[in-house]
């Protein structure tokens, strides 16, 4: 249910919103690697051809894997070879050198068809250009990498200094301090932990740091901690698209970079806003509609209240 609210109300803020104050589309703010004129050209014979080889190279490498796997196929289990990267003593695949191995294999993944269809039309004929691929590919992530250093040292003060713990606390003695016993208490509740998340990027950390105090205090008040967390997951992830602490934030800002220079992280929080206002307000709603007016469970097997004994 909410996939589809998400896609709806993206949508309309994309369209009657977003679109609207950015204006009409300025190439010449985009970086020279920025294709100025895309367009979708017949395929080629031989690119047709290269193409299918690395469909091809992409099929052996998946029953590769499977292979190395291991999985329990009758027909298969008695081959020479068979799961080859389990666990050597109990035969399970957790933990095991297969999952281990899981980058590397991410890595063969599309290394191996790339270089098929390099091949098939004669773009890498010899070890200089795939070297000189790969160097094409990274050549759009300089400012990125250098965004992240500066970025590290910003998350790195912060978690040194506790500020996101302590404002959290402070968040939630507040709260507590409110003195609401009923499905009101949420609302402060969502609203806190998306401020936190500003600054305290891990969710897990926040978690940690928030769920001590306020899942203990709610479910006193009769609420199950599924629906709590249901709350802070609404608080946290509305937040995610505007904050600095989001580990891909630089990512983020290196790729719209690409289309306009001048483009900087103020300009890109500015540009999230409207969708961090418009997922609260709807996931807001579809909560309290869900749980409260509805009553339906936020799980399998979950309850919405709990009953509290001292």
């Amino acid at each position: 249910v909410s996939s589809f609210l998400i896609t709806i109300v993206g949508t309309l803020v994309t369209t009657k919103v977003v679109e609207p104050r950015l204006g009409p589309y300025d190439h010449d703010l985009a970086d020279d690697s920025v294709d100025k004129n895309p367009s979708l050209a017949p395929l080629e014979p031989n690119e047709r051809r290269g193409l299918a080889r690395a469909a091809l190279s992409t099929l052996v490498l998946v029953f590769l894997f499977i292979w190395c796997a291991g999985p329990g196929i009758p027909l298969l289990s008695s081959l020479p070879g068979w799961g080859v990267l389990r666990d050597p003593e109990t035969g399970g695949l957790m933990p095991s050198p297969f999952l281990r191995s899981v980058v590397a294999m991410i890595f063969v993944f599309f290394l191996v068809p790339g270089f098929v269809y390099g091949r098939a039309v004669g773009t890498m004929r010899n070890d200089r250009d795939v070297i000189n691929a790969m160097a094409a590919g990274m050549s759009s992530m300089g400012l990125y990498i250098v965004l992240v250093f500066f970025a590290a040292q910003f998350v790195a003060f912060f978690r040194e200094t506790n500020l996101g713990s302590i404002l959290a606390v402070l968040g939630a003695d507040a709260i507590t301090a409110i003195g609401l016993d009923n499905s009101l208490v949420f609302m402060p509740f969502i609203l806190m932990c998306g401020f936190v998340n500003l600054m305290l990027g891990s969710a897990s950390a926040q978690w940690a740091v928030t769920a001590p105090i306020f899942v203990p205090m709610l479910m006193k008040v009769g609420y199950a901690p599924e629906v709590i967390q249901a709350a802070y997951r609404i608080g946290d992830s509305t937040t995610n698209i505007i904050t600095p602490m989001m580990s891909y934030f630089g990512l983020i800002l290196a790729f719209a970079a690409r289309y306009d220079k001048k483009l900087g992280i103020g300009t890109l929080i500015s540009t999230m806003i409207p969708y961090t206002i418009f997922f609260l307000i709807g996931w807001v709603v579809l909560f309290y509609v869900w749980v409260f007016a509805l009553g339906l469970p936020v799980g399998p097997g979950t309850s919405t209240y709990f009953e509290f004994t001292p």
